[in-house]
């Protein structure tokens, strides 16, 4: 049986700042070492460093200023007709007082269900299970439900979910390359009905989300709000292409 090749320490250099990047070590804005020191570090040539981390900026990971260092990308503006919104940012542009409640936080090995949800993820592997009811003005906004990708995101296992939502936490903590969305008009179940003070089968928005990285998936999320106390809105131009009169 032929062994596994090692790893170049080119491999090496590219495979740890991923894992910084994606684990939430290095958050978006962050400012990496130098390439001196990072040559030290593994041993080889600044030549080398400056290979990696530049295939590492054309990939999206990274960013490099003029005299000023090289940085983990900040989240790209994404010219969809949904952009991924924070839920607090909501509640105050509407003119409320924004809060929320944490119902649930679970870890757990990922079961059928949740590789329906979030495909790239594998069976058994570690997923925490979050729910949420978001307030305005102390009234029920938006019940949420969410699963994070430990593998994809090992800093996500410590963080405190009850002092911060976790989308406004990965949002600033995790850069995203793609987000899939899925709008339609559901009614609500009994469970959610009453978390959101409305009767059964009263109309809701729902809105599901899968982010990744990359090719890695990051998280999934349902949100679900009352049909009278929610709406989309979409600004587009003719510059981006998709639009249609």
């Amino acid at each position: 049986m032929t062994e596994a090749r090692p790893a170049t320490l080119h491999e090496r250099i590219l495979s740890d700042v991923r894992d910084n990047i994606l684990g939430g070590t290095w958050p978006p804005g962050h400012r990496i070492p130098f390439e001196t020191d990072m040559a030290a570090d593994y041993g080889v040539s600044r030549m080398t460093v400056n290979k990696a981390l530049t295939q590492l900026t054309r990939e999206g990971y990274l960013e490099r200023r003029r005299k000023g260092g090289t940085f983990v990308a900040r989240p790209r503006g994404q010219s969809a007709v949904m952009t991924i919104a924070n839920i607090g940012e909501e509640v105050r542009e509407r003119g409320g007082a924004y809060s929320f409640t944490l119902l649930n936080r679970t870890i757990r090995a990922a079961g059928p269900d949740d590789l329906a949800l979030l495909p790239g993820i594998e069976a058994g592997q570690r997923i925490i299970a979050l729910d949420y009811v978001h307030h305005a003005d102390s009234d029920p906004f938006c019940h949420e439900r969410r699963i994070i990708n430990l593998t994809s995101v090992p800093l996500a296992e410590e963080a405190d979910f009850a002092e911060e939502p976790a989308g406004t936490w990965l949002l600033r903590q995790v850069p995203w390359s793609s987000a899939e969305h899925l709008i339609r008009a559901v009614v609500a179940p009994s469970a959610v009905a009453r978390l959101l003070g409305i009767a059964p089968a009263t109309p809701c928005l729902e809105i599901t989300r899968r982010t990744e990285f990359e090719g890695r998936p990051i998280t999934f999320a349902c949100l679900t709000y009352p049909g009278s106390k929610h709406q989309l809105a979409a600004r587009f131009s003719p510059q981006d292409g998709s639009a249609n009169l």
